[in-house]
């Protein structure tokens, strides 16, 4: 299989860049949505984390209050530090484990994994290669407004804790830019796919 990551900063576009590849035919692995696992009740992380962090991160269901969770990581980087060093490691250990599963039952088309922090956990070294998805540094901050609820200050304030886009651009083997329509920023999912499509097959044949 062609093993690929995705990634982005907040709210520029990555979730609809996913969602365009799985409907194209990739198999999409969501690091976020493995993050809401493990932080049910009884899982290992759970424990861990709510050790870390104190019982008032949690949500009146006994899960963890994902917001409460963030207000706090968002204004104490050293808390945001400990938070990844915690919870990385388990979303590594699953996402191996469903790449590996996928694997033994023959699994050779595209997978992606759709993780906002592989870069920053290192995690894209694992993969062939790395798409990022970008978009104008106003409409990002638009989005995140009206998508968080939140005021500019605090918008920028978490788009502030994030690995500058520039960085992560220069790791990257195809770029997404969401700025424009939603049709052109399919036009870049698809080529990109296709030639996705191209080094999959490339790499059946070796």
């Amino acid at each position: 299989m062609l093993r690929v990551g995705l990634t982005g900063n907040i709210a520029s576009g990555k979730s609809h860049a996913s969602s365009v590849f799985a409907e194209l035919g990739a198999c999409i692995i969501d690091a976020d949505a493995i993050v809401h696992e493990l932080f049910v009740a009884g899982t290992a992380t759970f424990a861990k984390v709510v050790q870390a962090f104190g019982p008032e991160i949690l949500a009146a269901d006994g899960g963890i209050d994902r917001k409460i969770l963030g207000n706090i990581v968002f204004h104490q980087p050293e808390k945001r530090k400990l938070l990844n060093n915690l919870v990385h490691p388990d979303v590594h250990v699953e996402i191996s484990r469903r790449t590996a599963e996928l694997q033994s039952q023959g699994f050779d088309g595209i997978l992606i994994v759709d993780a906002a922090l592989i870069i920053e956990s290192g995690f894209y070294k694992t993969q062939d290669k790395l798409i990022v998805v970008t978009c104008d540094p106003a409409l990002q901050l638009a989005r995140v407004m009206d998508r968080c609820g939140l005021s500019e200050e605090e918008a920028r304030i978490r788009i502030g804790t994030q690995m500058p886009v520039s960085e992560k651009l220069r790791l990257a083997d195809y770029t997404i830019d969401t700025s424009g329509t939603y049709g052109s920023t399919r036009e870049q999912i698809e080529a990109i796919f296709r030639d996705l499509m191209i080094l999959a097959h490339q790499q059946r044949s070796l």
